[in-house]
């Protein structure tokens, strides 16, 4: 069966945790800045989109090439096989970018790579014209250090879209990052998680789509869905195969606070919308009167920060509050997502690691404060 080159891209920081989601799917790996390479056919295609939730989207390399001059562009550009995804009616904008390149004209760069592919496409079909009115394939040309890499993105609308979500509050945490931080926390459904300041409720509806082993894609389309050249039973497979693995009897142990009842509001309906509206308890709260129930539970969360919503003095307060709370915690782990250098301050010792991650543009940290871990069942 063919196989092709495929990238699947990561927001920085988040390299390593995209290459592990795709070596549990089965993949072999070659991770570089901001993206994740391995190999896979059709339906791999189809399995990546559908599962991956740490990574931006699913992207076929088309090539790579050095290019000094438009010419060493152009000619690279169309010794690629287009026609082989590219149907005669495709609509294909070009996006491009360049860095630390001879070519820095990003304009003249997508006209180039533009010309170069209805040139390949000409030869293929015999037609002096396009129409451009069928399936959408967005090409992007990166050009970094003189290297051009061709790319065709199968996803679409980020894959961060997941479908449940369709309000949002003042700068909510993206869907990925929230997987992301249930990911690093080693999370699993057989203990309590908690959020205090849970806002639109992503982490935890993340954190609940883990646990029952949903794929985030099932609730969403692609574009590549639209692609002939994709087989229709592919996409049926890999959706088969996504809804066969669900394990919705397991029992989520899952709740959220904050002290906005319109965050809560907004919360509830993504809850519902993503399938958790009798897993998921919310409540309003403020931080200072939280009390989760159980032991050796595990707290995520991305505080408020002055950064996000232009108030530091109440989100200062908010993470002092917060730090005081954990205190009648003590079987407790914590995972505070936060740009702010008093999280640990606040928690009145250091963290056992550190995680440099990035909110959109916005340097942060993933504080991790490990509690005991659960005490071993006895045996009978």
């Amino acid at each position: 069966m063919t196989t092709f080159n495929l990238i699947a891209t990561a927001p920085m920081g988040l390299e390593a945790l995209v290459a592990r989601e795709l070596q549990q799917l089965g993949y072999e790996t070659q991770t570089e800045n901001g993206r994740v390479n391995f190999k896979g056919t059709y339906k791999d295609i189809c399995r990546a989109n559908l599962w991956l939730r740490t990574a931006g989207r699913v992207l076929i390399n088309m090539g790579r090439f050095k290019a000094t001059t438009f010419e060493d562009l152009f000619e690279g550009v169309k010794a690629l096989d287009w026609p082989h995804w590219l149907p005669v009616d495709a609509e294909f904008p070009v996006n491009g970018r360049s860095q630390k390149s001879q070519l820095t004209s990003v304009p003249a760069v997508q006209g180039i790579v533009k010309k170069a592919i209805v040139e390949k496409l000409k030869e293929a079909y015999n037609t002096e014209w396009f129409s451009e009115d069928g399936p959408l394939f967005v090409i992007e040309v990166s050009l970094l250090n003189d290297e051009a890499l061709l790319t065709i993105d199968t996803s679409g609308s980020g894959l961060h879209k997941r479908g449940y979500r369709l309000a949002a509050t003042e700068a909510p945490l993206r869907e990925t990052m929230a997987a992301a931080l249930v990911n690093l926390s080693r999370w699993t459904p057989d203990r309590p998680l908690y959020d205090p300041f849970c806002g639109s409720g992503t982490i935890l509806i993340e954190a609940a789509m883990q646990g029952w082993n949903i794929a985030p894609g099932l609730r969403r389309k692609f574009d590549s869905e639209q692609w002939d050249v994709i087989p229709e039973e592919a996409w049926e497979l890999a959706r088969e195969e996504a809804y066969d693995a669900v394990k919705d009897d397991i029992k989520l142990q899952i709740t959220g606070s904050d002290i906005d009842p319109y965050a809560i509001d907004i919360a509830t309906q993504a809850i519902k919308r993503a399938g958790f509206g009798k897993d998921i308890k919310l409540e309003v709260l403020p931080v200072a009167k939280i009390k989760p129930e159980g032991e050796y539970g595990v707290m995520i969360t991305n505080p408020p920060y002055g950064e996000r919503l232009g108030d530091f003095d109440d989100a200062d307060l908010a993470l002092k509050q917060y730090g005081k709370s954990t205190l009648y915690l003590p079987t407790w782990s914590h995972f505070v997502f936060s740009p702010s250098a008093q999280v640990e301050h606040y928690m009145g010792r250091n963290a056992d690691k550190k995680r440099k991650l990035y909110n959109g543009r916005i340097q942060c940290n993933l504080y991790q404060f490990f509690g005991p871990l659960p005490p071993r069942p006895k045996h009978q």
